[in-house]
C-alpha cells in the first residue's frame, strides 16, 4: 500500500542544497586559510617589535644603528650587542634564525626581516612562505 502523503524532499531540493553548501565552503576555506596565515605571522610581527624595540635602545645609547655584528644577513642575537636572547625569540612557529639583517644598518636606518623558511620551530615547517620585514620607522612589510 503507497501513502498518498509521503513527506520527504525532492531530488531537485537536494541538489539545490549540495549546490549552496558548495558555494559557501569555495568562499570560507580560502579565508579560513589566509586567516590562519596571518595568525601564525603575527607571532613573526611581536618578535620584529621586540627587536624593533631592543635596535631603539641601542640608537638611544650609541647614537646610531652601526655595530660590527649588524651586517647584512646577520641574525639580530649575534654577539648579544642587543637586549634580545634567543629564548626571546623562539616561538612556536618562529626561531633565532628567521631574524636576520635585511641591510647592513646606517647610522639611520636598517631593515631587519623574518623568513620562515630559516626556522627550526616546532612548526616551523608550516610558516616556511611566510617573511615580514620591519624598518627603523616600524613599517612592517609582508614579504
Amino acid at each position: 500500500m503507497l501513502r498518498k502523503n509521503q513527506g520527504g524532499f525532492t531530488l531537485v531540493e537536494l541538489m539545490i542544497v549540495v549546490i549552496i553548501v558548495g558555494i559557501l565552503a569555495a568562499v570560507a576555506i580560502p579565508m579560513y586559510q589566509g586567516a590562519t596565515e596571518r595568525a601564525k605571522a603575527s607571532e613573526a610581527v611581536a618578535a620584529l617589535g621586540t627587536i624593533r624595540g631592543a635596535m631603539r635602545v641601542y640608537y638611544a645609547e650609541h647614537g646610531t644603528y652601526v655595530n660590527a655584528n649588524f651586517t647584512l644577513g646577520a641574525q639580530v642575537t649575534n654577539g648579544n650587542v642587543l637586549d634580545v636572547s634567543d629564548t626571546d625569540l623562539l616561538g612556536r612557529y618562529f626561531s633565532t634564525e628567521c631574524y636576520t639583517f635585511a641591510t647592513a644598518p646606517t647610522a639611520a636606518a636598517y631593515s631587519i626581516e623574518c623568513d620562515g623558511a630559516a626556522s627550526t620551530a616546532t612548526y616551523g615547517s608550516e610558516v616556511a612562505t611566510i617573511v615580514r620585514t620591519i624598518d627603523h620607522n616600524g613599517t612592517i612589510v609582508n614579504g
